[in-house]
């Protein structure tokens, strides 16, 4: 039996360790932290549940995937519920506009609220859907890396359609071009963020990334995000995956251009047939093998957008408030150009509050409320962080003085902070950005790193900062690229991916 060690334990490296246990491989993975998960983890303070990392979940059939593919029944493991309700917005002039999953009734709202014309929404979210019809099997479900998807049916179809796909304008262009009322325009610039990028520079085809949450809809866990890590470390365990956790890999040992073992930060060397990085690839490159030659034009990529992360316990109630909230900035442009030109953040920032104890009771005493709150922020280039956490601090809460009209410090009983430089530190995310390199340029697909090495055989990657990129659904989507990559090479063992 062939051995194979992950490096990392976040949704890519737990789904990419599933896959090649079913495929009986004999899977070890280590990770530096003592539980699985990498971005997805929670933790309590004070009676509050807060889950740290994502607080939104799409696409969970790729979840349910891997139980049914290990002969599980998914449910057994892993349940969570539809929402009838996608997002809560907020603007500063007391519009406030509740979205539900009823296309037609987001539709019929935004007719009545922000007085666009009846259908903009419906014809919308069908383009989205048709975008992601064509281009999920070219850029989501397969290599960009081989030459056999480029003369794939899906390709083809990519092709006859190209200028129907949005590479060649902006985001906020396409936005701005669907839409009559800047706060619609806004609305939807806002998805740019679910990969880290701006709506400004990144191209219209993340006009796709809609369809995830509203045609097949926005989920929660039962128990919260973190769940999905539970169940999935869960699984692997009884699939045979060997699990080192509190356990650092200094070094992979590359001979000959073969990847041959791991050193721990134990001493500890081990030698397996492949090994599969679900660490960034930026240090793992720089870190892991300091003696090889990195991939410099791919590394040195701009940087996908980061987040600073306020966890406040809340003791009251805000029936406002739902569990996803947007209190929007009022110059959105200006926001983003503080993040990727200035890399600060905005005095006036938009706020995305995440409140599970709206569903799940038990995330907060009685009376009281768990709030996620996050602000898009710049990459750690070496800001001052903590001015810059007091001042945005004091943003968020004028912010919701203006807008919810209530004075929000004297509620707040318990409070952690996350910031761009903990999370480098806690995921070993280069410059603590949240989705590797950012999508800020119509080429950026092409320029993520690719599911395996071209230079070091037997070595692969996986997760947010390789191909397809960031965001739960796209790090399970890697994973079956990278096993399948995996599988044929160590099958043939002198493939090299086309």
């Amino acid at each position: 039996m062939k051995k194979v060690a992950v490096i990392g334990c976040g949704p890519g490296g737990l789904a990419v360790a599933i896959r090649l246990a079913i495929l009986k491989y004999e899977v070890e993975v280590f990770e530096s932290n003592a539980t699985p998960g990498g971005k997805i983890n929670e933790f309590h303070s004070e009676g509050f549940r807060f889950d740290g990392g994502p607080s939104l979940f799409t696409l969970p059939s790729l979840i349910d995937e891997l139980f049914e593919l290990a002969g599980k029944n998914p449910k057994d493991y892993f349940n969570y519920q539809k929402l009838d309700e996608v997002c809560r917005y907020f603007w500063e002039d007391q519009t406030r506009l509740t979205v539900s999953a009823d296309n037609q009734d987001f539709d019929n709202k935004v007719t009545q609220i922000l007085k666009e014309k009846p259908g903009r929404i419906l014809n919308y979210l069908n383009d989205s859907a048709f975008k992601y019809e064509i281009l999920s099997g070219l850029f989501i479900h397969k290599s960009l890396h081989k030459l056999s998807t480029w003369l794939s049916k899906d390709a083809f179809c990519g092709y006859l359609n190209i200028f129907k796909m949005g590479i060649f304008g902006t985001f906020h262009g396409f936005n701005k071009q669907s839409f009559s009322n800047p706060k619609t325009v806004q609305m939807f610039n806002r998805y740019a963020t679910y990969n880290g990028s701006s709506p400004y520079k990144t191209p219209a085809t993340m006009s796709i990334i809609p369809h995830l949450e509203y045609n097949i809809g926005a989920f929660l866990p039962e128990k919260g995000m973190y769940h999905i890590a539970d169940a999935l470390h869960k699984l692997a365990v009884e699939l045979g995956v060997k699990f080192h956790f509190n356990t650092k890999v200094e070094r992979i040992i590359v001979e000959n251009k073969l990847a041959t073992a791991v050193k721990t930060s134990q001493g500890t060397v081990k030698n397996f047939d492949a090994v599969v990085s679900n660490m960034d690839v930026t240090p793992t490159y720089l870190k892991l093998m300091p003696d090889q030659k990195p991939p410099l034009k791919t590394l040195n990529q701009e940087k996908s957008g980061s987040g600073l992360i306020f966890y406040w316990g809340i003791n009251r109630e805000f029936k406002e408030l739902g569990l996803h909230n947007i209190l929007f900035s009022e110059n959105y442009e200006t926001e983003f150009e503080h993040q990727f030109e200035k890399k600060d953040i905005f005095t006036d920032p938009t706020i995305y509050i995440n409140i599970t104890s709206k569903i799940i009771a038990s995330d907060a005493p009685a009376g009281s409320e768990n709030w996620f709150v996050l602000i898009n922020a710049p990459s750690n280039t070496g800001q001052n962080w903590e001015t810059i956490t007091q001042k945005t601090k004091k943003a968020i809460l004028e912010k919701v003085k203006r807008t919810l009209h209530v004075d929000l410090e004297p509620h707040i009983v318990t409070e952690r902070i996350l910031d761009p430089v903990k999370i480098e530190t806690n995921t070993s995310s280069s410059q603590g950005a949240l989705y590797g390199n950012s999508s800020n340029n119509k080429y950026a697909a092409f320029l993520r790193h690719p599911n395996f090495s071209k230079d070091i055989q037997n070595l692969f990657f996986v997760g947010g900062s390789v191909h397809p990129g960031g965001g739960i659904p796209l790090a399970i989507s890697s994973a079956k690229i990278t096993s399948e990559f995996l599988a044929r090479n160590l099958t043939h063992l002198n493939y090299i991916p086309n």
